[in-house]
């Protein structure tokens, strides 16, 4: 059987699959339960591990939800552990979250148990990596594909990123605990899957481009997880049990694939970084954004109008040479400094590191586009499904449609797109489009088809 067709219980460590893309692919994750009542596993999961306090991680919410029942099941079973829950409701993945981790941890203990779902167990990869203690989850929605992956998405100095540390060693998905989640959540969970398209579309690509590293194993896995995630969905609305497990065990799985390919690529593309500079935005003013696959999943709609228009797409090399002919770096300065705020010296720093308006590294891109455009058409069509699809499954699962559903402006979204390709060293569609001399044409284009449902 095929590394990609494996069982997450065959996946996980001691298990490791040299691959024919030159890396070994192996997981530090050790136990993972999915199911009715996983949460009783708590005690199995820490022998396996081979810790034996954990310090608890929860927000109040949390604590609600599965936190109370965490602590009833680790005094049944003779556990020692020392709880900890923020004083605050709500929590973002920054500095002060982590510091106020890092203030309270217990040095007795040996392993953090993250009781929450994408902040917590972000914030506790990143404590865990920072002093060298494994950590765990006890997952409270299928909201996100980070549980089991190498990486956290964090706000580091107002700018969301991308850390890489260390993967969870046990996660527990207790359907009797995920089903009650908020709808919100668990809807977040399935736009965060449907992301999955869009970006291993643009991993090809970006391989095909720019030659980054592309693994054709990691990527069947994220399909299969994916279809996973889809066939799954018509149950999210009436909270089945056995379908918020099959979207959970496809998380899962999406977020091993990142780890297996030890970078966020297989799990996020333009779809992503529409959220990411959403995110941002609302950061910069002060005000709260809506769930993160929420925003992907909307991101997503729009991604996939925007792949409709580049498949009738003729690259010229006049217009492309064009844009680095009549580049003006003040101009470029003065409109991410309008976008971002005070994060733009950070934005500005990237640029300086990654010299992605440098004309010679353009004119390379554009001969690749151009000279291998009709494969660059080949891999879109045969990655994403039609758009009638995508829309069709978010519907009928209840996820928001447009940015005007989720209280973002068209101006937010305009600059969403002309803005994502400087917050990483990331090729995605909007960075194909710059590259053609299409990304001004495709920003003005957004406005009149942003909010159509």
């Amino acid at each position: 059987m095929q590394f990609s067709e494996l069982s997450i219980e065959n996946l996980i460590a001691p298990a490791a699959f040299p691959c024919a893309c030159g890396k070994v692919h192996k997981t530090p994750l050790k136990f993972v339960k999915i199911g009715a009542g996983a949460v009783n596993a708590l005690p199995e999961a820490l022998r396996v591990m081979g810790t034996k306090k954990p310090f608890v991680v929860c927000d109040p919410n949390t604590l609600r939800a599965a936190g109370e029942r965490v602590y009833t099941v680790l005094k049944s079973a003779g556990i020692d552990f020392v709880p900890f829950t923020f004083a605050r409701e709500e929590i973002e993945p920054d500095e002060w979250a982590v510091g106020s981790i890092a203030m309270a941890l217990d040095p007795s203990c040996d392993c953090l148990l993250a009781v929450g779902s994408g902040v917590i167990n972000d914030l506790c990869k990143v404590v865990g990596h920072a002093t060298g203690k494994p950590s765990l989850v006890v997952g409270t929605a299928p909201s996100m594909d980070g549980y089991a992956s190498n990486s956290s998405s964090m706000i580091v100095n107002g700018v969301k990123t991308t850390l890489y540390n260390r993967v969870p060693e046990a996660i527990l998905a207790d359907t009797d605990i995920m089903k009650n989640a908020p709808m919100r959540m668990l809807r977040a969970g399935l736009g965060d899957m449907l992301a999955k398209y869009i970006s291993i579309c643009e991993w090809r690509i970006s391989h095909l481009v720019t030659g980054e590293y592309y693994c054709e194993e990691v990527a069947r896995l994220v399909r299969r997880s994916l279809k996973k995630c889809v066939d799954a969905a018509p149950g999210l609305p009436g909270r089945d049990g056995a379908a918020v497990g099959a979207i959970a065990e496809g998380l899962i799985l999406s977020g091993m694939a990142m780890g297996f390919a030890e970078v966020s690529r297989p799990a996020s593309g333009l779809e992503h970084y529409f959220s990411h500079m959403w995110e941002m935005m609302a950061l910069e003013r002060g005000h709260k954004s809506d769930l993160h696959g929420i925003q992907v999943g909307v991101g997503t709609k729009l991604t996939m109008q925007i792949y409709q228009k580049i498949l009738r797409l003729t690259p010229d090399r006049a217009r492309a040479m064009a844009v680095t002919e009549n580049f003006d770096a003040a101009a470029w300065e003065a409109q991410v400094r309008r976008i971002f705020g005070k994060t733009a010296p950070q934005i500005l720093q990237i640029e300086e590191k990654t010299h992605k308006n440098d004309p010679q590294k353009h004119a390379a891109r554009v001969e690749r586009l151009i000279g291998h455009w009709d494969e660059v058409l080949s891999i879109i069509r045969e990655e994403l499904p039609s758009y009638d699809f995508i829309t069709g499954v978010m519907r009928a699962a209840g996820l928001p449609m447009t940015p005007a559903e989720i209280n973002v402006s068209l101006a937010d979204t305009r600059d969403a797109l002309l803005g994502a390709r400087d917050i990483r060293d990331k090729y995605l569609s909007c960075s194909m489009l710059w590259d053609l001399g299409y990304l001004d044409e495709f920003v003005r284009d957004i406005e009149a088809e942003a909010n159509q449902i």
